[in-house]
């Protein structure tokens, strides 16, 4: 008599209890994804701006317009904005309040070296621009964190 197939799962799966029992995905009905598609977008209509006008993008991010190949930064600037954008709108709609919120804490760096970098040569309403983001970001993570899990 043949013995039953065994499931098989990851290294160690058995061992270790699930840390997010019940999967804890996001669903529309949840304001948190709603609050985290809103900072999508923003990053979203920052990295179109980057990308299609530069200049203004440098007003905004507090650096000088650059000329010639200065101008390609900006765009990767634009780049990187997008491409948070369609992280955090794709983990927001496919995944887990732990993986958002993991994310949007690592993203944190982000508006943390942007600060490094203008600090000092912004004005005031640029590096409050930045300090804004993070507070942002922080925020929401905090508040994905600490949300209940589902019943």
């Amino acid at each position: 008599m043949k013995a039953p197939a065994r499931r098989i799962g990851h290294a160690g799966a058995m061992d270790r209890p699930d840390p997010d029992p019940g999967g804890a995905r996001l669903t529309p009905a949840d304001l948190s994804v709603w609050a985290v598609l809103a900072l999508a977008l923003v990053f979203l209509v920052l990295g179109a701006l980057f990308l299609a006008a530069p200049g203004a993008g440098a007003l905004i991010y507090g650096i000088p317009e650059p000329e010639g190949a200065g101008r390609i930064a900006l765009r990767a600037i634009g780049a990187r904005d997008a491409g948070l954008a369609l992280t955090l709108a794709g983990l927001a709609v496919f995944s887990t309040r732990r993986a958002v919120a993991i994310v949007l804490a690592a993203s944190l760096a982000v508006p943390a070296c942007d600060l490094a970098l203008v600090a000092g040569s912004a004005a005031w309403w640029q590096v409050a621009l930045h300090l804004a983001s993070a507070f942002v970001l922080a925020l929401v993570a905090l508040w994905l964190a600490r949300l209940p899990g589902p019943p």
